[in-house]
């Protein structure tokens, strides 16, 4: 059995209008409503893919409560007394506006409530995935607390979350974390933040060490996609190869996270890997980077290697990182190697692409790529 875990879990709320006009009254042609968070995706990945998940997580109230009904996996939430979060998207085919609610506060009690829940399951696991944000009132580093325990009980960890919580866990040994290259670019600039560096050692966490001239600013709110993730080939130096220490100058003040995400994914594979290995020396075991449409990256301790589809895929990416996750818990689950756990991984993704919303896919298009994608040693 695989174990997801969605902390911060949504309602996940469509309005279809014929069209959106700010300010005016909108009568509304269809409403849909599904199960939100990033560990939920993964959970439906796996559901989808016939192999046995259970989800669980921290839920309340009435949204809460919508949200695990309309969850068609095995699920074991732990119920909290605040109201789990709502996100609202209104879209009139052609765009959309998105509205997201802050979430619940977590009590200390409901948190403790939790870890005794999570502690149980982890005994009949066989894999760990642990996704997305953390509700006020959960400490910042429960994704730590959850690695370590997993750890304690020879269970692999996937972890996709970023900033804070991310850096927090490294120090507890996460067995897979999914960076993209903005998420890469956050934690390059906070590891190398003194006060974060100094915060480490108050904790007893080791200094992630990373490479100089890699840090950009201050990071932004995280997003599944970069810009280079939408246009990679309009920028260029877009080619995969290395590039020379002058094409990864330190950022300006005013680079924002996205600009430094997109300057990571364009400095070729060696800046990329660079960036992941010191991910590891912080204590990540291996490091998936994605690079949007261009593919992904695993860097391990045994190799690396780098697969991507055979052609650009059009379609809607919410939701393809989810999907990858997905892939690599199954192959953990199954004890496969990096070169065939990153080639699913990337098909899975692909075929994601194509699905209409997040934690689906186009399973004949799965299919086709998975006999197109395959992985090359660096």
């Amino acid at each position: 059995m695989i174990l997801t875990v969605t902390l911060n879990v949504a309602l996940d709320v469509t309005y279809q209008v014929d069209a959106l006009v700010p300010g005016s009254a909108h009568r509304v042609r269809t409403v849909v409503e599904r199960p939100g968070g990033k560990g939920l995706n993964v959970a439906r990945v796996l559901h989808a893919l016939g192999e046995p998940v259970i989800a669980t997580g921290l839920i309340g109230g009435a949204a809460g409560t919508r949200a695990r009904d309309l969850l068609e996996t095995k699920h074991a939430f732990v119920e909290i007394a605040g109201e789990s979060r709502r996100t609202v998207v209104v879209t009139d085919g052609s765009d959309a506006t998105g509205f997201w609610e802050p979430g619940p506060e977590v009590s200390a009690e409901e948190w403790a409530e939790f870890v005794g829940r999570y502690t149980g399951l982890v005994a009949v696991a066989r894999v760990v995935v642990l996704s997305g944000s953390l509700p006020r009132g959960v400490p910042v580093d429960a994704y730590a607390q959850l690695v370590g325990i997993a750890r304690e009980r020879d269970v692999p960890t996937v972890l996709d979350t970023s900033g804070e919580p991310l850096l927090r866990a490294l120090a507890a040994g996460p067995d897979v974390i999914k960076p993209n290259a903005e998420e890469l670019a956050e934690a390059m600039h906070a590891g190398r933040a003194s006060e974060s560096r100094n915060s480490n050692v108050r904790q007893g966490a080791a200094d992630p060490g990373f490479p100089s001239g890699t840090e950009p600013a201050a990071p932004g709110p995280r997003t599944d996609t970069t810009r280079a993730d939408l246009a990679p080939t309009d920028r260029p130096g877009v080619d995969g190869g290395a590039r020379t220490a002058d094409s990864t100058e330190r950022p300006t003040d005013g680079e924002t996270a996205a600009d430094a995400g997109y300057r990571i994914a364009t400095a070729g594979l060696a800046h990329i890997i660079e960036c992941a290995e010191a991910l590891r020396t912080a204590g990540a075991r291996t490091v998936l980077a994605s690079r949007g449409p261009d593919g992904m990256l695993a860097v391990t301790a045994d190799g690396r290697w780098h697969a991507a589809p055979p052609a650009p895929v059009a379609g809607n990416p919410t939701g393809a990182g989810d999907s990858a996750v997905a892939a690599v818990a199954r192959g953990l689950a199954y004890r496969k190697e990096w070169p065939s756990i990153l080639a699913d991984a990337v098909a899975l993704s692909a075929a994601a692409v194509l699905a209409p919303e997040a934690g689906a896919f186009d399973q004949i298009a799965y299919r086709r790529f998975c006999h197109a994608v395959t992985s090359q040693e660096l």
